[in-house]
Order: structure tokens, then C-alpha cells, then sequence
């Protein structure tokens, strides 16, 4: 009896470690339940939509050769008083299919606060040509969002880093 139970404790250990293996996105990092506004937001807020281009891979000697990059999303409030509210972001592939929504109901971003989404290296979904689509809302006094995206790989002494920055649409 006890060897079978210390046999379903190290299946069942082995199991939970492998599910963390698979996770090559942090969907659950920044918990987005708790982010999410509960209430109807004010009609008098100002839309825009902001489009941000990331790189899961980036092209090295030819076509045939890649380089895989971490990528950092970050959604920065730039207002010392205000919150701001992102609608939703959308991670798409080189092709325009998506990928994933992170989330799909208002969240806020308290004042001078950063949330990020990170995508991990092994995740090579998004190809040479990734990109994000944020839709978010604002006071009409307060600046707007700003989405930047910091791609990095480092393998033995060699390092790659570089960022974009997003471009609002409307």
C-alpha cells in the first residue's frame, strides 16, 4: 500500500512539474481576475487602440537560420493620478492568426504602475513578424498608455537585446 501511494506521489509530482514546463506564456503571472474593472466605466473616456510589434524570432545569416527571444510586453500608466483601462490584447502570429487573448474584459492599470506580459523563448508561435493589439480607454486628460516590447537571447557569452515601441491607430 505505501509503495503504491509513494508511486502515485511521484507520478502525480512529475505530472504538475511537466504542466509548468508546457506553460510558455505568463497567462497566470499578472492574475487578470483580479485586474479586471467591476463596474460600468464612464462614456466620456477617450478610446484608442495601440498596435505593438514583437519578435519571437529574429532571422541570423539566412533565412534558414533564427535566433528564439524572450519578449517582455509592457503596458506602462504614465499618469501620477489616473488609472487607465486596457480592453483587451490580442498576440498574433507573422500571418495576422491569433494567437492568444490574455485577457478579454477591462483591466486597470493604477497610476505609474507597469503590467507585463511575458512570452517565453521557447515559444516561437509568433515567428519573425509577432505582433499585439491593445484596445484601451483613458480620461481625456490623462496620457495616454504606453506599450513597449524588450526582446531578448543570450547563449553562452553572447547576448541579443533590443526594444519597439508601440504605435497608436486611433
Amino acid at each position: 500500500m505505501k509503495k503504491t501511494i509513494s508511486v502515485t506521489m511521484v507520478v502525480l509530482s512529475l505530472f504538475i512539474s511537466c504542466q509548468k514546463e508546457m506553460q510558455l506564456s505568463s497567462v497566470d503571472p499578472v492574475n487578470w481576475k483580479k485586474r479586471t474593472v467591476g463596474y460600468a466605466l464612464n462614456d466620456s473616456l477617450t478610446r484608442g487602440a495601440t498596435y505593438l510589434s514583437v519578435y519571437s524570432q529574429i532571422y541570423s545569416l539566412t533565412e534558414e537560420g533564427t535566433h528564439d527571444l524572450t519578449v517582455t510586453v509592457s503596458m506602462r500608466n504614465m499618469n501620477a493620478k489616473d488609472s487607465v483601462f486596457i480592453d483587451n490584447a490580442e498576440y498574433f502570429d507573422t500571418h495576422g492568426e491569433s494567437i492568444r487573448v490574455y485577457f478579454d474584459r477591462t483591466i486597470y492599470i493604477a497610476p505609474m504602475e507597469t503590467v507585463e506580459i511575458v512570452i517565453d523563448e521557447r515559444d516561437m508561435s509568433g515567428g519573425t513578424g509577432a505582433n499585439f493589439m491593445f484596445n484601451w480607454r483613458m480620461n481625456p486628460e490623462s496620457c495616454e498608455p504606453f506599450f513597449e516590447a524588450v526582446m531578448i537571447a543570450t547563449s553562452g557569452q553572447t547576448g541579443l537585446a533590443f526594444t519597439t515601441q508601440g504605435k497608436r491607430l486611433y
